[in-house]
């Protein structure tokens, strides 16, 4: 079962979601949970895997403001970073990014089991 407290040592600092929650913990762990199955993770790397930087920009600020309301830092800092790169249409390798960013996520799946 995911806690406040596992958040934390993931590097979460829970509680500016938490006041976005009306700090109601269980209301707030229910929509980490939902977190890692986001299609907007799928469809981020479907569109970099296509060079599409339209379509990988609207994933990525799409999660941005998810991962931002939860105040998920560990996978909201690598989104934000990929986010600005794609608005600046920045052409580059983006897959140093990408493995972090699904890296944070497959930690998160883990603790939210």
């Amino acid at each position: 079962m995911l806690t406040i407290d596992q958040l934390r040592e993931m590097g979460v600092q829970p509680e500016d979601g938490l006041k976005r929650c009306m700090d109601d913990e269980n209301f707030y762990l229910t929509l980490v949970k939902m977190v890692p199955g986001d299609a907007g993770f799928q469809n981020l790397e479907m569109a970099l895997g296509e060079q599409n930087l339209d379509a990988a920009f609207e994933a990525a600020h799409a999660l941005k403001g998810v991962l931002g309301n939860l105040s998920l830092t560990p996978l909201y800092e690598p989104v934000q970073e990929i986010t600005e790169l794609l608005r600046n249409r920045t052409e580059m390798d983006y897959t140093p990014l990408l493995e972090t960013i699904l890296e944070q996520r497959k930690i998160l799946e883990g603790l939210c089991g």
